[in-house]
């Protein structure tokens, strides 16, 4: 009998391809679409996926490759696991990352489960540019082939036990060659353009987003670090640790934003050398491949960093603590710190300070 395959069918050019390479490997392959917001226009110059034509374009491509296909309406789950998930990390002064966390809990790993229990599938299939391979004795993430294209980083949230039932047709392949597979066999979104925005802000900045949903921004005081209070802060969801960019405040040097106190509404700024730090501390951390194996670690604190190598680390109960072999500029709070060993994902967590 053939292998079932469920692939989440995002409407995209990647999945779309994914699906029909599956389909062409001989698999029994049946599309599922998530609808998880109500956003249903598209700003074509922050290139936002749309979920009201993403899933007519879902089910286009599925009727031209002859597959099943579901449509799964999980709004509230979204909006519980993911949006308030945003929401409240930026209310707590953090920068979260929502497309790790619905990977983990919406469309990779519920979606793995749903697929297994409900579709009795034997894989789950997605459109992300990322590897397979078997090490340590076990199936493990590796970076894809594009290096531009790897998305191995939004996934170092996902519980080891969905691993096994994950497929990526596309790990192999290059953006340009995914395009010319489907453009050569007229796949009906061959043409469509990337998705880079989060989906349920429609292209709006968090400050923006906040503003939209009547959730009021509360001014505060912007400090330097040395205690002078230089300016007012249009509310901390605005700024994320790093930024340069408007700060609407004068100084002899360049400022940055070193840290947000959301306890006492105080946004901390700096010249750029107070950013340096030896060290980064990752929270709730969810091991892929177990500690005692990792070796030549490296970790990345937002999707397409350059990897950082580390010196050494410090494992206590549930957090680990990198000191780096140079000093870096620091990560953001609430972002994901995924850690390699080579281009092997081991794991990642929450960055907590």
């Amino acid at each position: 009998m053939k292998k079932r395959v469920v692939v989440g069918l995002s409407g995209g050019v990647d999945s779309s391809t994914a699906a029909y390479l599956l389909k062409e490997q001989g698999f029994e392959v049946i599309g599922v679409t998530l609808k998880l917001s109500d956003v249903d226009e598209c700003n074509i110059d922050k290139q936002v996926c749309c979920s009201t034509k993403d899933i007519l374009d879902a089910k286009k491509v599925a009727s031209f490759l002859g597959i099943q296909h579901y449509v799964i309406d999980w709004q509230d789950i979204f909006r519980e696991k993911v949006i308030q998930y945003f929401i409240e990390g930026y209310k707590a002064g953090l920068t979260p990352n929502p497309c790790s966390i619905c990977n983990r809990d919406v469309k990779t790993g519920l979606l793995a489960k749903f697929a297994k229990k409900v579709l009795k599938a034997d894989f789950l299939a997605t459109g992300h540019y990322i590897k397979t391979d078997v090490h340590f004795g076990q199936k493990v993430l590796k970076r894809g082939k594009d290096t531009q294209k790897d998305q191995s980083y939004f996934l170092a949230l996902v519980e080891r036990e969905v691993i096994d039932m994950l497929i990526f047709p596309l790990g192999d392949y290059t953006k340009e060659e995914v395009r010319s597979i489907a453009e050569k066999n007229k796949i009906p979104v061959s043409q469509k353009s990337e998705s880079f925005e989060i989906c349920f802000t429609a292209g709006k900045t968090p400050e923006e987003y906040f503003k939209s949903l009547n959730i009021p921004l509360k001014e505060g005081k912007i400090v330097h670090i040395s205690g002078k209070v230089l300016g007012r802060h249009k509310g901390l969801e605005a700024y994320t640790v790093g930024q340069r960019k408007g700060l609407s405040v004068s100084w002899k040097e360049p400022l940055y934003v070193i840290e947000k106190n959301p306890e006492n509404n105080l946004l901390i700024v700096g010249e750029k050398d107070y950013l340096l730090t030896d060290k980064v501390v990752a929270k709730n951390f969810n091991f892929l491949v177990p500690i005692e194996k990792w070796e030549n670690v490296s970790v990345q604190g937002r999707y397409k960093q350059k990897p950082v190598e580390i010196e050494s680390f410090d494992y206590r109960e549930d957090s680990i603590t990198f000191y780096f072999k140079e000093k870096q500029y620091k990560f953001a709070p609430g972002q994901i710190l995924a850690v390699y060993q080579n281009d092997i994902l081991l794991g990642g967590g929450i960055i907590e300070r």
